[in-house]
């Protein structure tokens, strides 16, 4: 019963945003050129599917590598940061300061740095735009560890190698992947911010440039939900693999 819930709540709140839309795009009397509602969008996937298979497959890899290197990345930067009060008084104001900054005004910072690398780049946003979230659960569940843990440890003859292998890291890894599961979303925004932009953009985010230079705004839809199924995909991954490794601190709910 519990997983026919778990599988049942989240379709019919999609059922309902579905219906939703659509009344109020018929309400309203918008026309597809306004506001595509959701049965404008299967003839949009029909007609361009070839598209949305390879455009979805180029966003996707490129989203998934920028993350698994924002992953590896961030998380050594929050482990300098959650082990050194120097390292994290030192990094602190510049990651704050960097993630204060508009993403969207580094695209063509990086696209005049690195003319023509259009993989690269996409990856070097999906990568930027997501590890900040990353870090910053990492340091914060490093520093924040019981000294007496440590001491205790320490006592016992354990090295610092233990210690982060036995305390730290299994009490940072729920703060850490809540962090993913942020940076998730986050990095499919950099991936299309470099497609939508980019001149050779490749992907879902040069599919909705050419909707909207076309004047196609059923296909514009079509890909914005097109993006927001692969964040969900990605999203349940990071909680499959939050429940295999971090399962023990979920708390049951009543």
């Amino acid at each position: 019963m519990e997983k026919l819930q778990k599988i049942g709540v989240p379709i019919l709140a999609l059922v309902a945003f579905g219906l939703f839309w659509e009344f109020i795009v018929w309400v309203n009397g918008w026309p597809n050129y306004v506001m595509a509602s959701p049965s404008d969008l299967p003839a949009a996937y029909i007609r361009f599917w070839d598209l949305f298979l390879i455009m979805g497959w180029q966003t996707l890899w490129r989203t998934v590598l920028g993350l698994l290197i924002a992953v590896v990345f961030g998380t050594l930067l929050g482990m300098a940061m959650g082990f050194s009060k120097i390292a994290r008084d030192a990094l602190y104001p510049l990651l704050v300061g960097f993630n204060a900054i508009p993403k969207a005004t580094l695209v063509p910072v990086i696209a005049l740095l690195f003319i023509g690398q259009h993989d690269f780049n996409t990856v070097l946003m999906a990568f930027l735009i997501s590890f900040f979230p990353i870090a910053v659960s990492v340091g914060i569940g490093l520093s924040t560890l019981e000294p007496e843990y440590r001491d205790i440890l320490r006592a016992l003859g354990a090295s610092k190698v233990t210690i982060f292998w036995k305390i730290a890291l299994p009490k940072t890894l729920p703060e850490f992947f809540g962090a993913l599961k942020v940076a998730v979303t986050l990095a499919f925004i950099g991936t299309n911010l470099v497609e939508i932009v980019s001149p050779h953009g490749r992907g879902l985010g040069a599919l909705f440039k050419s909707g909207e230079t076309n004047a196609n705004y059923p296909l514009m839809f079509a890909v914005l939900i097109a993006l927001a199924v692969l964040g969900i995909v990605l999203y349940y991954a990071v909680v499959a693999l939050e429940k295999i490794f971090a399962g023990w601190a979920e708390r049951p709910q009543s």
